[in-house]
Order: structure tokens, then C-alpha cells, then sequence
């Protein structure tokens, strides 16, 4: 499952760096989430980082992106590919 911030969001810009894939970036008017990189940490942490450092606790499951832990598990070992792939000459 991905994560969604919410627009309770108070853009304090500590969820920002405790992700290790990336995956939150600045939007429109608030912190947005990729659902293409989050993994609730699975592969870096037990926990989602972002979720842990929130005062305000508006970082929820995204109900559009419903991933079981394996599924989360495949697509973090996709995102270390791509990070971690040889430079082609």
C-alpha cells in the first residue's frame, strides 16, 4: 500500500527526508507521496518513517493503492535495481 498525505498536511518538511526511496516531494500546496516509489519503508525500515515523524498524523494508507507486503517487497527490490543499475556506454 502507498501512502497518502492528507490536506491536513502543515508542510513542517520532516516527512520529506526520513523517505528512503524518494517518494515525497513538494506539490501544489502540500506534501504529495509517489505511489510508484513509497513502500511504507518495507526494505529499509519496520515502519514507515514519514508516518513516525508526522505531528499531525495526516499520512493514512492510500485506499487507491492497496499493496499486500510482498508486492511492497517487489517493488522496493524494482527501486534498488533502478538505483543501483550499471551505467551503459
Amino acid at each position: 500500500m502507498a501512502l497518502i498525505i492528507t490536506d491536513e498536511c502543515i508542510n513542517c518538511d520532516v516527512c520529506e527526508p526520513e523517505c528512503p526511496n524518494d517518494a515525497i516531494f513538494m506539490g501544489l500546496e502540500i506534501y504529495q507521496i509517489d505511489p510508484n516509489k513509497c513502500t511504507e519503508c518495507v526494505g529499509h525500515f519496520d515502519e514507515p518513517q514519514c508516518v513516525q515523524v508526522c505531528p499531525v498524523a495526516c499520512i493514512p494508507i492510500d485506499p487507491q493503492f492497496v499493496e499486500d507486503r510482498a508486492t511492497l517487497w517487489q517493488k522496493y527490490r524494482q527501486l534498488q535495481l533502478q538505483v543501483n543499475k550499471p551505467v551503459v556506454l
